[in-house]
């Protein structure tokens, strides 16, 4: 059963008792100068992301926080600060943060260690309220470990290959349905010229490790079996990286072995490169005047497979989570409920956030008129595999091995039999 069909299948005695629990404990939480039960003059503090949907995560908060009296402070970080910040305030029990936006890789190690708190009983006693069957299946990943939904599905992101239509047509290719056909295109493209077939994340550390699992991915490959044991040097995962060093060495443009997301994302829009994969947070960035030159050239299809597979597109992004030494976990889930329901999160794709939970966002005629491309979006979705990276409590050691094993191959000429190995001798360590 799907944690959607799970939650929702709350019936009789399950929420009367926990409608019960709810009239215990539920007010507890009680400003000293609100009545019971109330918000107001109640402290929140939130660490977000510094992504795409991040301004109108902070807009928004500051808006519910007005409405509600509440006393909101929220920071934006990059992505290894707020990593580093937030298991600093786990492992301390210091509370610093009631709320922060949670990676879907984090889930399995955030859960075993009880760094959240677990949101099911929550859910079950709400589901009215939240239109539970109106979110993707897929989105439950960003928080779900177990029998356990440790965070709240806030920004889905889904990968999608993103090309320049008149690029391709001035040399006669076609948009790629298959891995095969891109890596043709790319390479037909070359790099001698101002633009690029091709571009991907070649950074050390999560960038080339991330970007280079996709391709695992699409190729078939897995980073841990059915059985939950490391295969990195599997054969096809071979293959994936000698692909992937061959797009860099004669499809990429200079200096991409250095590249992170952001460079990444700049290289296309300043018409570096002819194709890139990339979450679809992005895609709505490339029509932005302020930030891309290559607006109404760029066409989208969901990340091809190859040949033979049955489309399923790796899924991600970002759940919102509640720290488990929070002083305010009511407050918090309020602001969750506000957030994520169906009327928000409208809004939050027209003030630009970018990114989906509900399929009632991604059909809504308005939207689409703005966002045609919502329709691949929520063709990817509907096939979303939130498990395409493992959600494993090793994840964090496992993509810092296989990172450390994509650098080698890009920069420094190392076989991908031999860096792969090595990564696999690495990860069986931790297992």
């Amino acid at each position: 059963m799907t944690p959607t069909r799970r939650l929702t299948a709350v019936v009789g005695i399950g929420l009367v008792a926990a409608l019960g629990m709810t009239a215990c404990s539920g007010s507890s939480e009680t400003a000293s100068n609100g009545e019971p039960g109330s918000l107001e003059g109640q402290t929140l503090t939130m660490a977000i992301m510094n992504d795409p949907f991040s301004s109108t995560l902070q807009k928004f908060a500051a808006e519910w926080a007005a409405d509600n009296g509440v006393d909101f402070q929220t920071d934006i970080v990059g992505y290894g600060d707020l990593a580093t910040r937030v298991r600093s305030d786990f492992v301390g029990g210091t509370g610093n943060f009631d709320l922060f936006t949670m990676d879907i890789v984090w889930s399995g190690e955030f859960a075993d260690a009880g760094y959240t708190v677990d949101l099911t009983d929550r859910i079950e006693r709400d589901a009215d309220e939240l239109d539970l069957d109106d979110i993707y299946d897929a989105a439950w990943t960003q928080g779900s470990w177990g029998d356990k939904q440790i965070a709240y599905p806030l920004a889905g992101y889904v990968n999608l290959l993103n090309y320049r239509t008149d690029v391709l047509e001035e040399n006669g290719l076609s948009a790629p349905t298959t891995l095969e056909e891109l890596e043709s295109n790319a390479l037909a493209i070359g790099n001698g010229g101002s633009t690029a077939g091709w571009v991907a994340n070649g950074q050390q550390g999560p960038a080339a490790a991330q970007d280079w699992m996709a391709y695992s991915f699409q190729s078939g490959g897995e980073i841990l079996d059915e059985n939950g044991a490391p295969v990195i040097n599997s054969d096809v995962n071979v293959a994936s990286l000698e692909l992937y060093a061959d797009l860099f060495e004669n499809a990429a443009p200079a200096g991409a072995t250095e590249f992170d997301w952001g460079q990444r994302e700049t290289a296309f829009t300043q018409g570096r490169a002819a194709m890139v994969e990339t979450w679809s947070v992005s895609r709505a960035s490339y029509e932005d005047s302020e930030v891309s030159t290559i607006g109404g050239t760029v066409g989208t299809v969901p990340a091809p497979m190859a040949e033979g597979l049955d489309p399923k597109y790796a899924f991600g992004g970002w759940g919102l989570a509640i720290n488990a030494d929070s002083d305010s976990p009511d407050a918090a889930w309020e602001f969750i409920k506000w957030v994520t329901s169906p009327e928000v999160q409208k809004r939050w794709v027209a003030d630009g956030g970018g990114t989906y939970i509900r399929k009632s966002t991604v059909e809504d005629p308005e939207l689409l008129a703005t966002y045609p491309f919502q329709t691949v979006i929520g063709e990817a979705l509907e096939n979303g595999d939130g498990d395409a990276r493992p959600r494993v409590p090793e994840y964090s050691e496992i993509e810092n091995a296989v990172g450390i094993a994509v650098s080698k191959v890009l920069t420094q000429g190392v076989s991908p039999q031999d860096a792969l190995d090595e990564a696999q001798a690495t990860v069986e360590e931790l297992f």
